[in-house]
């Protein structure tokens, strides 16, 4: 038996839309975690499971660290800094782009009090000529010790075969938590509404996107049929986000419906039917009850 193979728990940390998302689908091989341009599209805790002959990696994609506004904001929040005392290396996510600002600023001050590897990702280097990473890695040296710094571009996959092998580097050894096919450990109902919350992010504007919540009511392949059939509901605060979520005879709704069916076929690798509903329920990101009932618990 091959005692000497590593595993471990690896945090994905950062301002919202760094890139988290992008790189946890680079890394696994297929998409688990939606992604958009708007900011705070991770709500939960993604688990991610890598597998390979050097053992296994359970990557966690926090939601972005940020000022919270709402109670779910809060709850975002708080499972990104949860998330930091569980694992046993930390990737902090920055924007090659830009230079440390009060948010990442912020981050780093919630990381002094961390005793766990922490490397540097300078993410979206396609964006930057070469000679700017060296005098913005100098920055992010006088503000924090970091144990690796690491430039890389998850949209194109640049330098992802280093980072990995230094996360090998840093993990113990130990054994697989997951067997060596499986890519995360959600339920598919799990990632099912994420594709839909994540059609209705990329085709709406300004508040709608960071209004809604989607709950699949029900999710069945009838025995004779080839077909898996899927009813869900997306909730969103006031009937006017409702109305733009429908659009003129519902033509926004098939829209969203349409994408989302091609993305869950994909990844059911069967025929969908998707039935959708939207629902209203007022203020519901500051209501206690709705979050619980939307998943989001204060304990994970």
């Amino acid at each position: 038996m091959n005692t000497d193979k590593k595993s471990g728990f690896v945090a994905l940390i950062g301002r919202p839309n760094v890139g988290k998302s992008t790189l946890l689908n680079q890394v696994i091989g297929q998409k688990i975690a939606i992604m958009s341009n708007k900011p705070q599209t991770t709500r939960n805790k993604i688990h991610g499971v890598y597998t390979e002959e050097r053992g296994q990696v359970i990557f966690i994609d926090t939601p972005g660290i940020h000022k919270p506004k709402s109670k779910l904001g809060d709850y975002m929040v708080k499972v990104a800094e949860n998330t930091l005392k569980e694992v046993d290396l930390i990737l902090l996510l920055v924007d090659a782009s830009v230079s440390p600002g009060p948010g990442e600023k912020y981050i780093l001050k919630r990381l002094e009090q961390v005793r766990t590897p922490v490397f540097l990702v300078l993410n979206k280097i396609d964006q930057v000529h070469p000679e700017a990473l060296l005098p913005l890695i100098d920055e992010y040296r006088e503000l924090y010790s970091f144990a690796e710094y690491i430039p890389i571009s998850a949209i194109q996959g640049n330098n992802i075969g280093s980072l990995k092998d230094q996360i090998f580097d840093y993990l113990p050894e130990g054994p697989a938590y997951y067997p060596e096919n499986q890519v995360t450990d959600h339920p598919e109902q799990f990632i099912v509404a994420e594709l839909i919350r994540e059609k209705v992010l990329h085709l709406t504007r300004e508040e709608v996107p960071h209004s809604i919540a989607v709950t699949i009511e029900e999710m069945k392949k009838p025995e004779d049929s080839e077909t898996v059939h899927i009813y869900a509901s997306i909730f969103t605060e006031r009937p006017s986000q409702k109305k733009i979520i429908i659009g003129r005879q519902g033509a926004m709704l098939k829209e969203i419906g349409k994408r989302a069916r091609r993305d869950i076929e994909r990844l059911l690798g069967n025929k969908v039917y998707l039935d959708l509903w939207v629902k209203v329920r007022e203020d519901w990101r500051n209501k206690q009850v709705h979050l619980r009932n939307f998943g989001f618990r204060e304990d994970e």
